[in-house]
């Protein structure tokens, strides 16, 4: 099982930054597959960006690419999402969400955070 705790969000004007984090606690987070998501209203869910815990690529949507960094400190199980040149467009709430390895979809979800950027 993963438990995932996140902080971070809040609002900010359009140009500027925040980070959220991500606390992991899971057994064999090696075997997982950790992704920041979003839901904006009246929009589909989106991934944002995700990465094998055990190696690999990782992925970023398009609209996000150049903007948004994802890292992870291992001592701590975190993972962090930084997002610079924020946009209007950007605002949603944030999950962090985990699946297990070969998994289609994502079974483990932080409470989510909100992220607002005015204009």
């Amino acid at each position: 099982q993963v438990q995932l705790v996140e902080s971070g969000g809040g609002s900010v004007q359009a140009g500027g930054s925040l980070r959220l984090s991500c606390v992991v606690s899971a057994r064999a987070l090696t075997l997982w597959t950790v992704g920041w998501l979003r839901q904006a209203p009246e929009k589909e869910r989106e991934v944002v960006t995700a990465f094998y815990w055990g190696g690999g690529d990782t992925y970023y949507a398009d609209s996000v690419k150049g903007r948004f960094t994802v890292s992870r400190d291992n001592n701590k199980n975190t993972v962090y999402l930084q997002m610079n040149n924020l946009t209007p467009e950007d605002t949603a709430v944030y999950y962090c969400a985990a699946k297990f390895r070969g998994s289609q979809d994502y079974t483990n979800w932080g409470q989510g955070t909100q992220v607002t950027v005015s204009s």
